[in-house]
């Protein structure tokens, strides 16, 4: 079965190989394991596959917004210090 996926962001398309990947080394994983195992072998398999997809993902995606963030450049103005603020705390009374 062959289908066409459109993307659109760089994100898009690092998650569909991710994705593809995932599910052929799934699908190698589980077809070789021996019987009885398939599901403990496919469980472990799809979790360490399924970190290091969220971990690519989470790459990207901040990846993208720092590239964003340096684009722009530094504010036109400089940013306001905040108020000093005073304490409401009260000092213990001497005796």
């Amino acid at each position: 079965m062959e289908r066409t996926v459109t993307v659109r962001t760089e994100l898009e398309s690092i998650l569909v190989e991710q994705a593809l990947a995932m599910a052929r080394e799934l699908e190698a994983v589980t077809d070789a394991a021996p019987d009885g195992q398939v599901l403990a072998v496919g469980e472990l398999t799809a979790v360490r596959l399924g970190r290091e997809l969220t971990r690519v993902a989470l790459e990207s995606a901040l990846q993208q917004q720092a590239q964003a963030a340096e684009k722009k450049g530094l504010p036109a103005e400089p940013a306001p210090a905040a108020a000093v603020a005073r304490s409401r705390t009260r000092r213990p009374r001497r005796p």
